[in-house]
């Protein structure tokens, strides 16, 4: 983030959005890691209910925000290589502010409507959370009333979100191919294909854990993959997205170099 703001080379759409994952990635890791940590070394593991609910809220508000960042990365990175000379007209700063600004929209009203809908349940009696961090479904276990809206919910609000932005992503990588088939030289296709490679390694390992946690029906639901689909959006992700961003970028390398001189 800070080679970002430091570099005016780096000041455009692709690094702006970018620098968005970044920020992301921060706050979900922050979200789930600190607590985590802290429950490995202590014998009371113990959340308040306020903690509780925030780490629902916050966990939703800057996954599923992310997910539709990905999917904006994706139409970017279209746009970069199938439109290079009208690019920089189209993907203008007001335009990747609206898109980011949308992005962060509709993350934040999606977690609202989860938080708000498990927090109006009822909780009675046993209050272990089978999980290493406060996530909806391991809550929603805990309720002495009926779920069954609750689940309809996170299995099509979360599912449908999750599989539109997937879709679109999809659709962009589909676009994508068809131009990079449509440049004649090798060199051209490598030069092209290495803007968007970093970002489909993402993609693979973003959609691949959030459908598998959230997009299946509660009936099949298994703690066990649930833990660690939480580990790999919490933990794994944010630790993977700045490595591959930056160890496979060229920019971000030399940026990185000039601002340690």
């Amino acid at each position: 983030m800070v080679i970002i703001i430091y570099d005016s080379y780096l000041h455009n759409p692709m690094y702006f959005f970018l620098w968005n994952l970044s920020i992301l990635d921060l706050c979900i890791s922050s979200v789930v890691v600190p607590k985590m940590l802290f429950d490995f070394l202590s014998t009371s593991r113990t959340i308040s209910i306020a903690g509780c609910f925030s780490q629902i809220f916050f966990f939703h508000f800057f996954g599923s925000t992310e997910a539709v960042l990905v999917s904006v990365m994706s139409y970017d990175r279209y746009m970069a290589i199938g439109n290079p000379l009208r690019y920089v007209s189209i993907m203008t700063p007001k335009v990747c502010l609206h898109l980011a600004l949308t992005t962060w929209a509709i993350g934040f009203f999606h977690s609202l409507l989860h938080t708000v809908m498990t927090s109006k349940l009822l909780f009675c009696g046993h209050n272990l959370v089978e999980h290493f961090f406060c996530d909806i479904r391991p809550v929603l276990n805990l309720s002495c009333t009926d779920i069954t809206l609750n689940l309809k919910l996170l299995t099509l609000v979360t599912g449908n979100l999750v599989l539109a932005t997937f879709l679109l992503t999809l659709l962009s990588y589909i676009l994508i191919i068809k131009c990079l088939i449509k440049i004649k030289t090798t060199e051209g296709r490598k030069h092209a294909f290495s803007t968007c490679s970093a970002h489909l390694t993402v993609v693979l390992l973003q959609y691949g854990s959030v459908i598998f946690s959230y997009g299946r029906s509660s009936s099949g639901a298994s703690l066990d993959q649930d833990r660690a689909a939480g580990v790999i959006i919490a933990a794994f992700i944010p630790t993977l997205n700045p490595i591959i961003y930056t160890l496979r970028n060229k920019d971000l390398k030399r940026a990185f170099k000039k601002m340690t001189k």
